[in-house]
């Protein structure tokens, strides 16, 4: 009660401050000094000073101290609760809004030639991703010149907001060029019917072009092709060139390019980078402990082509922890070939981690680094940096060190391989491996699994799709694969060495890259709220918010008709995933210090945690430089931007691979589940295939259907019938469009009587209703 009425005052004492200071003078906000500043106030200076979104820097900006302070935080969290501002690392920012840095590609020119660009990486349900003038330093007597831009350059950008309200919703100043694009386009070969030769692009932002009979080399019709514009005027289509045939587009091999193309992904090494991958020589015994006899051993999917981590277990010999175990991970030392600053380097800092579609791997370094030199192959020797982690027999890590080695792996495993050895399957290869080398490593497992079941880190039930392709590049079939006890050894025993790496580096004050996960949005945890107390499930209103709350509801809707629909929604609530030099924590592992480093070869991160490793543990050549130290905070923009750029493409070729599947069997019918749901439509996912389709509102039914935001449905106004996210429906496929990764259904069943939906939210949900006859939304909006 007295924190009750403390709180009432401190309100009307805000209310009270509120009327003396803050006022609006025109457009322009007052900041009153000393005086807590109104809602609009506040939220217009977090809008304008993006860079200034922390408390400390909005209490120091209005001059509050002491009991002021506390009102402006309770004002910030009743901000935050009614989804007027979102918390991103340790900064507040309006929904919706750039941060401070960002990755742009530049697109156009204004009428007044000034460069125009977009985010490079902009989600699918946030509208249309905002415009920013880029601004560029003429002065030639400036001491600090901005690198120079131009069109289709990928830029690393310190954002502002466009005070003055006219024209782009943000300037912005160039940092660095990440990429300086070449004047080239994807599309498709058509012929119209006047007999003029069209490029067809597959960007959905590209415009037609015109290509003359000279121009298009042995380009046929339906082919995809590779083009440079030869004349853009201000009338008229921009003609262009074909420079190279990528192949039919009727061929699936041709749709990864399409990805690699339209989300700008370098995919072809320069020469100087090649060379000096040829030019790489094997690792010496330079600061090296010798640990070629101890028995690692590699365990990856049956068709890897890089190897870049090992393990080996043993049970721990020290009678101060008996029935403790010792665990070592050896990761390939990819730090020694790939020095900052080189051409090696610069080039896996712009690619920022490799790509993986069916067909093909875009890798983030040459394959005479990444398959050969730093490939931990069985029986060859190859340099690593390893850590051995002690842990007793509660599964509580008790110690661990750092090595720099060189090691020999006794074999090479899949994973189907190694757990038919423990299941009782032995092969000619895994006999003789398995009381040594398996089974010491399946009771270590068991023992650190104790301590993971103790942190209860988020377990989201989400079974993940492959699709497995012919010889031919067409789709054989999609399959979800075994989760093995295998898959959860290596799993673990990473976590865990990522978990050593960032401790250690912490406790030598090193500057280095968390891989970083914050709780999700008190927006989002309201929404989901909403939604499961339409379930009768409960979700704790208030307080620090933990993995193993969302462990309890999913763990209540297990086994039932929801289970699917609740995984989903709980997965929607979560924040992503990024790289940052300020640790926040892991939230969905449970953890307070986390990095990546168990993959080097492939995520540039971890390249950077080795460096910090070598240079602060003294362990010889390759370690982190006083200027990349400097940079992190950009580096990890940069490779947090181009991680969701990775997984946009992956999962755009997946779309267009289903699509390229199903568009001969328009018409057909089959059972889908509703996966997302919006005012302008239903999304469905044909579990079959995990692909999903669009059913726009205004062709369901005759009924008038209101979004009910709360239930995740479209309600019918008249029958009260409706439709909601985990719903089984049947649908026909009216519509499949390859180049675009779009489906489109039309629904065949019969809505259902859903949760009681009054007759005022009806009426309040008639101003965003969607009648029959409307048109339908252009293009099939993503999730």
């Amino acid at each position: 009660m007295r924190e009750t009425r403390e709180r009432s005052g401190r309100q009307q004492k805000r209310a009270e401050r509120a009327e003396r200071g803050g006022k609006i003078a025109g457009d322009k906000p007052v900041i009153v000094q000393g005086v807590v500043p109104p809602r609009d106030v506040l939220l217009a200076f977090i809008a304008d000073n993006p860079d200034k979104g922390s408390k400390r820097e909005i209490a120091k900006a209005f001059g509050l101290k002491g009991e002021a302070r506390v009102e402006l935080k309770d004002l910030l969290r009743t901000l935050e609760e009614d989804g007027l501002l979102k918390k991103s690392r340790k900064s507040l920012t309006r929904p919706g809004a750039l941060p401070p840095v960002t990755v742009l590609d530049i697109t156009t020119r204004d009428k007044d030639g000034d460069l125009i660009g977009r985010p490079a990486e902009w989600p699918d349900d946030a509208g249309a991703a905002p415009a920013v003038l880029i601004r560029q330093n003429s002065d030639n007597r400036s001491k600090s010149k901005a690198p120079s831009a131009g069109i289709n350059d990928r830029i690393l950008a310190k954002i502002f907001p466009n005070k003055d309200r006219s024209g782009p919703a943000y300037t912005a100043r160039v940092l660095k060029v990440l990429d300086k694009r070449q004047n080239s386009s994807l599309g498709v070969i058509k012929t119209i019917a006047n007999g003029e030769i069209r490029l067809l692009p597959t960007d959905r932002r590209g415009e037609e072009m015109v290509i003359e009979p000279t121009d298009i080399g042995e380009a046929k019709d339906g082919d995809l092709v590779e083009t440079e514009i030869v004349r853009s005027g201000r009338y008229g289509l921009p003609r262009a060139k074909v420079l190279s045939v990528v192949g039919s587009v009727a061929s699936e091999k041709a749709i990864s390019m399409i990805a690699i193309y339209a989300h700008g992904i370098p995919h072809i090494f320069p020469k100087d980078v090649m060379e000096a991958a040829e030019a790489a020589k094997p690792a010496t015994m330079s600061h090296r402990e010798d640990w070629r006899k101890i028995p690692l051993i590699t365990i990856d999917p049956a068709d890897a082509k890089d190897h870049d981590d090992a393990v080996y277990a043993e049970l721990d010999p020290s009678p101060d922890n008996p029935d403790g175990v010792i665990v070592t991970v050896a990761i390939a030392d990819v730090s020694w070939y790939i020095r900052p600053g080189a051409a090696l380097d610069r080039e896996a800092l712009k690619r920022g981690n490799s790509v993986y579609f069916p067909d093909r791997v875009v890798p983030m370094l040459p394959e005479r680094i990444s398959n050969d030199l730093c490939s931990l192959r069985e029986r060859e020797d190859r340099p690593a940096l390893a850590v051995r982690m002690v842990f007793s027999k509660e599964g509580r890590k008790v110690g661990h060190t750092f090595h720099r080695v060189m090691m020999k792996s006794a074999a090479k495993l899949s994973y189907q391989q190694a757990q038919a050895a423990i299941d009782g399957k032995t092969d000619d290869k895994t006999g003789p491996l398995l009381e040594p080398i398996l089974k010491p490593l399946w009771h270590a497992y068991a023992v650190m699994k104790i301590g993971r079941d103790r942190r209860q880190p988020l377990e989201l039930d989400m079974p993940e799709r492959k699709i497995l392709l012919k010889s031919d590049g067409t789709v054989d079939r999609v399959f979800v694969p075994d989760r093995l006890d295998a898959h959860k050894l290596i799993e673990e025993m990473m976590i865990q060495a990522n978990v050593a790496a960032a401790e250690t580096l912490e406790k030598k004050r090193q500057p280095l890259i968390y891989r970083i996960h914050d709780a999700p949005s008190l927006a989002k945890q309201e929404t989901l709220r909403e939604f499961l107390s339409t379930l009768g499930i409960p979700l704790a209103k208030g307080g620090q918010v933990r993995a193993n709350s969302f462990n309890g509801i999913l763990a209540k809707a297990h086994g039932t008709a929801h289970q699917v629909m609740v995984n989903e929604m709980v997965l929607r609530s979560q924040s992503q995933a990024i790289y940052s030099p300020e640790n926040i924590g892991h939230f969905g592992l449970n953890l307070m210090k986390y990095a990546h480093f168990t993959s080097p070869i492939r995520r540039y991160a971890d390249l950077i945690v080795h460096r910090a490793l070598v240079g602060s543990l003294g362990l010889g050549e390759g370690g982190i430089k006083p200027e990349e130290e400097a940079q992190l905070d950009d580096i990890a923009a940069e490779i947090s931007t181009f991680e969701r750029r990775a997984m946009a493409a992956e999962r755009d070729t997946i779309n267009r691979l289903i699509a390229h599947h199903l568009a001969g069997r328009i018409g057909e019918e089959f059972q889908g589940r509703i996966s997302g749901v919006t005012k302008a439509g239903l999304f469905v996912q044909l579990p079959t295939y995990g692909a999903d389709g669009f059913i726009p509102v205004s062709t369901i039914g005759n009924d008038y259907y209101i979004y009910d935001e709360a239930h995740q449905a479209l309600s019918g106004e008249k029958t009260g019938l409706g439709f909601q996210i985990g719903d089984s429906v049947e649908v026909r496929l009216k519509d499949a469009v390859p180049l675009a990764g779009a489906l489109l259904f039309e629904m065949l069943s019969e809505g259902k009587k859903l949760p009681t939906a009054t007759r005022s939210f009806h009426k309040a949900g008639r101003r965003g209703r969607s009648t029959p006859g409307t048109r339908p939304p252009r293009g099939n909006r993503r999730r």
